[in-house]
């Protein structure tokens, strides 16, 4: 086996897939969770293309090893690879289910002679992939750059001296070219973030009277199919850990008030802060929501785990104040006793599957009656010269009646209290 070069290998392969032999650690974790994390972690690898060819667990984590695993996990992982090694191909891959410091990363593969990645190196494959937006290009563009600077050290091939720049004649090494460009690079795509944060500022306030839902949750809980369900849009709907990246909004057809729907990009366990941090301004979305739609999928027996990671994220992100409703989703996967009993703990919860149109009418009904129910009654007189209110205000607001005088109109409406004080304040300033 050669020496790797972690910053020179990559998870991508061409030809027959290599596959991977997943190490877990179990530090404080139960059983249970470390192999509901490794399903994850699988489940992401074969997004990737990659087959899971067998997996470890290394029950007393030395987190200050440089090595991470003990000696006997090290000699059982040897004995895998050299298994699962073809005789005239390349070794597998192994994968930690976690988060690996640069140095352990550079000396796992050292000692075992073979491509080491983490779970967060994984993640980022995936989200290189499926990143569709310029927005979610850029953040994941941040993301790899963050994730890739504390690492050049170990690449071997910077390790030769060049000439140029330097002082007294001495020139920069190939590392401290690789650090300056990164810095540069990491400006270069924050200053083009802040860019487009401006202009989705800008189309944010163009609609701010419009309700906004953000469909909120764990990754594949069927976020995309419930928008599709009540948007019509057409998102794409994949069964794989992450199908789409970035936020995608739309109006529900033909709703009175007008209401925007937000998918916003899926969370998973142990999501590295950095990661999310890279993401701020794809969840600006579920920020800027009037209400959270928890999407949750309820034929999976982790829907409680995956729930409180959502929360916590949400939290994390100072969303955790905005009103939410629960939405059990694919309940028609479940049995009619287990449906009565979420809907008897979580009284205020909605229970749908994404692919029933009755369903989705029916939560879209619930929608409009959330924000209608502090709405105020007013009447508006809209004279001849301001005629185009009157479309404006058939898109925001409920209208009951609308008679005719012989100056304009008269509309009997139901709207928020901030719209109807916004149009009469429109309407003196043209009386005064």
């Amino acid at each position: 086996m050669t020496k790797p070069t972690p910053s020179s290998s990559t998870i991508a392969t061409q030809g027959p897939p290599r596959g991977a032999i997943l190490i877990a650690a179990a530090s404080g974790q139960t059983e249970h969770e470390v192999q509901v994390s490794l399903h994850e972690l699988r489940a992401l690898l074969a997004g990737l293309g990659i087959p899971t060819l067998d997996r470890l667990v290394q029950r007393r984590l030395e987190g200050s090893s440089s090595l991470v695993l003990g000696s006997g996990k090290l000699a059982e992982l040897r004995q895998l690879l050299e298994a699962h090694t073809p005789p005239e191909g390349e070794s597998p891959f192994v994968v930690f289910d976690g988060e690996l410091t640069p140095g352990q990363q550079r000396n796992l593969g050292e000692e075992l002679g073979v491509d080491v990645f983490d779970r967060t190196e994984v993640i980022l494959r995936i989200f290189a992939r499926r990143a569709q937006t310029k927005t979610a290009r850029l953040e994941v563009e941040l993301a790899r750059l963050n994730y890739e600077a504390p690492r050049l050290r170990d690449d071997s091939s910077l390790d030769t001296q060049e000439g140029g720049g330097g002082r007294g004649g001495k020139g920069h090494s190939n590392l401290q070219l690789r650090k300056q460009l990164i810095r540069r690079q990491v400006a270069q795509v924050r200053q083009e973030l802040e860019r487009e944060t401006g202009q989705r500022h800008t189309r944010r306030n163009r609609r701010e009277e419009t309700p906004v839902v953000a469909l909120v949750g764990y990754t594949n809980a069927g976020k995309s199919s419930l928008m599709r369900a009540l948007t019509g849009a057409e998102a794409y709907v994949e069964d794989q850990l992450f199908a789409t990246l970035g936020t995608l909004v739309r109006a529900i057809p033909d709703s009175t008030p007008r209401i925007l729907v937000a998918d916003t990009v899926g969370f998973i366990r142990n999501l590295p802060n950095h990661l999310l941090a890279s993401f701020r301004t794809t969840l600006d979305e579920a920020l800027d929501a009037d209400l959270l739609l928890h999407v949750v999928d309820a034929s999976d027996t982790e829907w409680r785990a995956q729930l409180e990671v959502t929360r916590s994220v949400l939290q994390e992100v100072d969303a955790s104040s905005i009103p939410a409703r629960l939405v059990f989703n694919k309940i028609d996967r479940v049995s009619a006793e287990v449906q009565q009993e979420l809907l008897a703990e979580f009284p205020e919860s909605i229970a749908v599957s994404a692919h029933s149109p009755a369903d989705a009418a029916r939560l879209r009904a619930a929608l409009v009656a959330f924000f209608e129910a502090d709405y105020a009654e007013g009447v508006l007189e809209i004279p001849f010269s301001r005629g185009q209110m009157i479309g404006e205000i058939h898109s925001q607001a409920r209208v009951l009646s609308q008679s005719y005088t012989a100056d304009g109109s008269v509309l009997n409406v139901r709207a928020r209290a901030s719209l109807l004080r916004d149009w009469r304040q429109r309407l003196a300033e043209d009386s005064a």
